[in-house]
């Protein structure tokens, strides 16, 4: 839900049509906040932030299963995968090994990428939270995209 590297900073679960900036944390890790929550933030960045915990924006976690529409995709993961600049995705946890992190999202052609892969700033709306028994098959009513 929350990369491991997350575990001591304020958190929430993400709400269903919630849009979500991904945003790196004074761990290092990119995860995602709300823009809400970077606004009200000062701009203040590594271990400094850590001596004011309420400077860390909260980190929004979205369980395994859920839909997002993922925007602003770099265009180096668009040529590399064969991705538009917007595209459906399913919420995924690569693996439940300590200290490694898991959080990644698949595509419709079944490309995975860490969110650690991703830009910083890239924006995500949450379709829907809900979770898959299967985590290779893909819920009715994900979008093609063409």
């Amino acid at each position: 839900m929350c990369d491991y590297s997350l575990a001591e900073v304020r958190n929430r679960l993400a709400v269903e049509g919630e849009e979500l900036t991904l945003y790196r944390f004074p761990t290092g890790t990119l995860g995602f906040t709300s823009p809400a929550e970077l606004q009200q933030r000062p701009e203040l960045r590594g271990w400094r932030s850590w001596f004011s915990p309420r400077q860390v924006p909260c980190a929004v976690c979205i369980p395994p299963g859920a839909q997002l529409v993922l925007k602003d995709i770099p265009a180096r993961l668009q040529s590399g995968l064969g991705l538009c600049m917007e595209e459906d995705v399913i919420f995924i946890q690569t693996s439940m090994d300590a200290g490694r992190h898991r959080d990644a999202v698949r595509f419709n052609n079944n490309q995975q990428v860490l969110l650690q892969r991703l830009a910083e700033g890239q924006r995500a709306l949450v379709i829907s939270m809900g979770g898959m028994t299967n985590s290779e098959e893909q819920p009715a009513g994900i979008r093609e995209r063409v």
